[in-house]
């Protein structure tokens, strides 16, 4: 793709910001506090010499609330989309999109559709909630769809029409957040061709990803990795850097064309900050190394354990959030959920439960025992925190900071 057509694509998202030679996806509703943020790294961007790489700046971060951005452009950008259509042999990539244009999933749907001379058709998700749904002209290549569980859920509960509509679909991403138990039966039960994939901002959306057959098959791992990437799992315990014996947890890393070119830095000043340190590239036999705890199962399909930084220690025992917060939401007790570990003087860190909620009110013990059966008992959550305001950071990530702050008060 050429820089200008890309830049033609920035447009039409109606939340492009120029500042210098850097161009800004930015999220309308961002408060005061981003919006401030923004101004500092926007004059910022006035002042740098004009880049010759990575000046696309697209929204990024982890649980800090600090505005964050990732830069991209055209090469990125392509080598994502070209490595999508090799993955699923489309020659055109024709989507619904219903998600945001300043996130990475809602930004690349409009970049493969462009890159590919498919149709875009941007659509409210409000709208769809209401069971009303675009209709989708005969394709060659056919429809594609990205949604996260908790839209998929209510659309599956939307009833025959609903259920029509999705069939409609040649794939159906599904990401955001982890797939519980009793939606990925419903899911495959309708034999709806639903996908699971990994990938980030950081290097423009999926790099591993599955078939729709996988799904269907029983396989709940993130795929393979696509054509464009590189992944491996390294030892995250080793000093030094070597791979993970197979079927052993470790950190993901990630090489290949559509990794970011570092991080927008206010404070750099020099001619082309070009590649930062954090952005690797393949030709270079370097990674970008990620804090994701991963291992590669009997099928080669990539399987995500949660971050890091988020693993609990209790006891002396290890506990994945992720874990819990799956059987905790297919209790379905809870419109959301949050595991933390909380410094605890009898146990290093103590398990904690948080979810959307005004004090005062349990969640139904039985069914959340129910839930938390298949894991063993020092993994349960030792109290439950309802949050009434559930926080978020400017990128609309959780933001596991403000829940501590609640879980410790």
């Amino acid at each position: 793709m050429e820089r200008a057509k890309l830049k033609h694509v920035l447009e039409s998202t109606g939340c492009a910001a120029t500042h210098g030679g850097y161009i800004f996806l930015c999220d309308p509703k961002w408060g005061a506090q981003e919006r401030g943020q923004f101004k500092k790294l926007a004059a910022a961007a006035e002042k740098k010499p004009l880049p010759q790489t990575g000046w696309l700046c697209l929204s990024t971060g982890g649980t800090s609330g600090r505005l964050r951005f990732a830069r991209h452009d055209e090469r990125t950008l392509t080598a994502a989309a070209r490595g999508f259509c090799a993955h699923y042999g489309l020659q055109r990539v024709n989507a619904v999109d219903v998600l945001p244009p300043f996130h990475v999933s809602g930004f690349m749907s409009r970049v493969r559709c462009a890159e590919t001379g498919g149709t875009h058709t941007p659509w409210a998700w409000e709208d769809l909630k209401a069971g009303k749904f675009p209709k989708l002209p005969r394709r060659a290549d056919g429809w594609v769809l990205s949604l996260v569980p908790t839209q998929l859920h209510r659309l599956l509960s939307g009833g025959e029409r609903a259920l029509i509509w999705l069939h409609q679909f040649k794939i159906i991403f599904l990401g955001g957040a982890p797939v519980w138990d009793a939606l990925a039966v419903a899911a495959a039960n309708a034999r709806l061709p639903v996908v699971l994939s990994y990938g980030m901002t950081e290097t423009a959306a999926m790099v591993a990803a599955q078939k729709p057959s996988d799904f269907v098959a029983g396989q709940r791992d993130s795929g393979r990795a696509m054509p464009h990437a590189r992944i491996e799992i390294i030892d995250a315990d080793a000093k030094k850097c070597r791979r993970a014996p197979d079927g052993k947890t470790g950190l993901v890393r990630i090489a290949g064309e559509s990794v970011f070119r570092g991080y927008f830095d206010e404070h750099d000043d020099e001619p082309d900050p070009g590649e930062n340190p954090g952005a690797a590239r393949a030709r270079d036999k370097k990674f970008f190394q990620t804090d994701d705890l991963a291992f590669w199962d009997e099928h080669d399909g990539l399987n995500i354990i949660g971050r890091r930084d988020a693993v609990i220690i209790t006891g002396g025992k290890k506990v994945f959030p992720s874990e819990v917060e799956t059987l905790l939401r297919s209790s379905g007790v809870f419109a959301d959920i949050a595991v933390l570990g909380v410094p605890d003087a009898k146990w290093g860190q103590s398990v904690v439960a948080c979810y959307p909620g005004k004090p005062g009110v349990r969640p139904d013990k039985a069914r959340v025992e129910s839930a938390l059966r298949p894991i063993a008992a020092y993994k349960w959550p030792k109290r439950y925190v309802p949050v009434a305001d559930w926080p978020r950071t400017p990128q609309g990530k959780l933001s596991r900071a403000a829940l501590l702050a609640h879980a410790q008060a």
